[in-house]
């Protein structure tokens, strides 16, 4: 069996995992690597770019170098590699737990109490959810579902197209990092900043690909696509934009605008200005519609790894296969 259909089995496995299972609610991989990262910040933390670009190697190489490794000990079965790439797989992907809190709030909302949409919002964005009512709870989790479908799936499987199981863990590595130390807090400003640039840099291509999908899997390519041009470069975020905006247009809902993080307002442009205000119902269409992309997505990381290999595959090796 070769490397690229050990892939395409492992991930698909993984996926259905994610969808079948979520996350466990002890003992997720990715919570163990928090711990290890937030003990290695304590030991290196200085407000100085420099010790947060070592922290960033130690913690994100650890890792990555961690999966090559254990890669390498199952590279000669393909029955334990394709175990890996699925057990990688679900651990790096979240999709159903981002669905699952995402369904939980519109619930409350749909029965009309904030209190418990406003408490459980934090699970699912880090937006001040005292400063929000009922619209606005809805459009911080419509925006929340279209940056963690890049994030949290479409992403990884990018990245494991290109690295396999390394780039699986790497991305979700940096990822994680990212949302622990690259935020511009006054003490994260410059020790995170090597963790949030390496984000936008791992992150760059997975958004665009799942900008992408929106447009193809949403009742509205042509707005999508639309909106993706004309609003994208006017957020904040290189990556955050481009699928923002298209989940808007996809959705045919106004996206953006003024929000609240921890006390600190900001007034971000509005993405897709033509659409609607985001109603309790756009939240099931937003979860429906990251899940379409998500799988969606792995044809294409599938896909694109069987491109990828054939192209590093030397032409004398080709011609020995086949003759």
């Amino acid at each position: 069996m070769s490397a690229d259909r050990d892939f395409a089995y492992g991930a698909a496995a993984g996926l259905l995992g994610d969808l079948l299972l979520g996350d466990p609610r002890r003992g997720h991989p990715v919570a163990a690597f928090g711990r290890t990262a937030a003990a290695v910040e304590r030991a290196l933390w200085r407000d100085h770019r420099g010790w947060g670009a070592l922290h960033a190697v130690v913690c994100a190489g650890g890792a990555a170098g961690a999966a090559t490794l254990a890669a390498r000990l199952v590279r000669r079965s393909p029955a334990a590699s394709v175990a890996l790439t699925a057990a990688a797989t679900w651990a790096v992907v979240g999709g159903t737990s981002l669905g699952r809190e995402a369904r939980a709030i519109g619930g409350a909302l749909a029965a009309g109490d904030v209190e418990v949409a406003r408490e459980r919002l934090p699970h699912l964005c880090g937006r001040d959810p005292q400063a929000l009512d009922s619209d606005g709870i809805a459009r911080a989790v419509v925006e929340s579902v279209a940056e963690n479908t890049s994030d949290a799936v479409v992403g990884a499987l990018v990245w494991g197209a290109v690295g396999g199981v390394p780039g699986l863990v790497a991305f979700r590595a940096v990822n994680t990092l990212d949302a622990m130390v690259g935020h511009k807090s006054p003490k994260y400003r410059r020790y995170g900043w090597a963790c949030a640039r390496l984000d936008d840099v791992l992150g760059w291509p997975g958004a665009r690909l799942t900008a992408a999908l929106a447009a193809l899997a949403g009742d509205a390519p042509a707005g999508a696509v639309r909106a993706w041009r004309a609003d994208a470069a006017k957020h904040p975020s290189p990556n955050a934009g481009p699928v923002e905006a298209a989940f808007a247009g996809a959705l045919g809902v106004r996206l953006g605008g003024t929000l609240s993080y921890a006390g600190r307002v900001e007034h971000r442009p509005v993405l897709n200005a033509d659409g609607r205000d985001v109603g309790v119902e756009d939240i099931e269409r937003a979860v429906k519609l990251s899940r379409r992309v998500s799988w969606l997505a792995l044809g294409v990381a599938v896909a694109a790894r069987r491109v990828l290999r054939s192209a590093n595959t030397p032409r004398s090796a080709k011609s020995g296969r086949n003759s």
